[in-house]
């Protein structure tokens, strides 16, 4: 049956709201893009057409010389192998700790499931300081190794609560009961059913560990003293904040005698390389970020 589709008629004052939100939009991705262009078009400059001011939009005698400083420093190298070892065991685990944690409490049937809740939500707005916390991480003898970067971020209570909820307004309690007429355990019940049915909310749970562990600084700053145990970012900090390079990592003669090109080359290269894996990640779980985060913040 073919649609009799009608032209909608825009009022003069709907048309002008649109030509505003537009043009705003237009200017606000402007404004968020030319940043990012600009350290990507950078990164293949060269030193001095940086630091002269020559690039704008597109590189300016294009080199690869920044990514090779980049690969050719072992703490780099290092760090980056570390960070990806952080964020993929450091996932994996936060999704389990909350994706179990979460179904527990989802069950009404649970005793103590209000207090449970309670000591949870307790602790997001009251903690025992950064003392305390280092004392307790010295006495569990996890102070300056992998477990630091880890361990104290397992469960995030924030997470949890939109898997809660999640779980409880979109798995109705009926599936539960007929599965467990055909003789369905918890845990198969758990596995079988609930796991593949919440797959737009793990995804949201694995996008935001993802990115936390990725950009995670301060528990390896605070917790971290051992330089092969870094993650990427403290080597990114040192680079960008403290400005420390070495300048024999450059191979090429005319960028060793000017240091300042030499750094302007290497932070952005180091900039696109600590972001390039995060940017791609996203495409994939983007189609689940709205439906899981909507969806598990429509009850309480």
């Amino acid at each position: 049956m073919a649609a009799t589709g009608k032209k909608i008629r825009y009022s003069n004052s709907d048309r002008i709201y649109f030509s505003i939100s537009g043009v705003l939009l237009t200017i606000l991705l402007i404004l968020v893009s030319y940043p990012l262009i600009y350290v990507l078009s950078a990164s293949f400059s060269s030193g001095s057409a940086v630091s002269s001011g020559k690039v704008m939009l597109w590189p300016v005698e294009f080199t690869l010389e920044g990514y090779r400083a980049v690969f050719k420093n072992k703490d780099i190298v290092g760090a980056y192998l570390n960070t990806i070892f952080y964020t993929t065991v450091g996932t994996i685990l936060n999704v389990s700790m909350v994706m179990t944690c979460a179904y527990a409490l989802s069950r009404r049937t649970l005793k103590g499931r209000n207090l449970f809740m309670f000591i949870f939500t307790f602790t997001m707005f009251f903690g025992g300081g950064l003392i305390p916390f280092y004392i307790l991480l010295k006495d569990l003898s996890i102070l300056n190794t992998r477990w630091a970067m880890i361990l104290p971020g397992a469960l995030s209570v924030y997470n949890m609560i939109i898997a809660r909820t999640f779980i409880q307004s979109s798995i109705p309690n009926e599936l539960l009961d007929a599965a467990k007429i055909d003789g369905c355990s918890d845990a198969r019940y758990f596995f079988s059913i609930v796991l593949p049915l919440s797959k737009a909310v793990m995804a949201v749970i694995a996008l935001f560990s993802m990115v936390g562990h990725w950009n995670a600084y301060f528990n390896a700053l605070m917790f971290l003293n051992n330089r092969d145990l870094y993650p990427l970012q403290i080597i990114l900090r040192e680079i960008l904040i403290m400005n420390q390079f070495d300048p024999t990592m450059i191979i090429d003669p005319e960028l060793q005698a000017a240091n300042a090109q030499v750094a302007a080359v290497l932070k952005y290269s180091l900039i696109v390389v600590a972001t390039v894996p995060i940017l791609c990640v996203y495409p994939f779980v983007q189609k689940y970020f709205v439906k899981g985060v909507m969806i598990g913040s429509l009850k309480g």
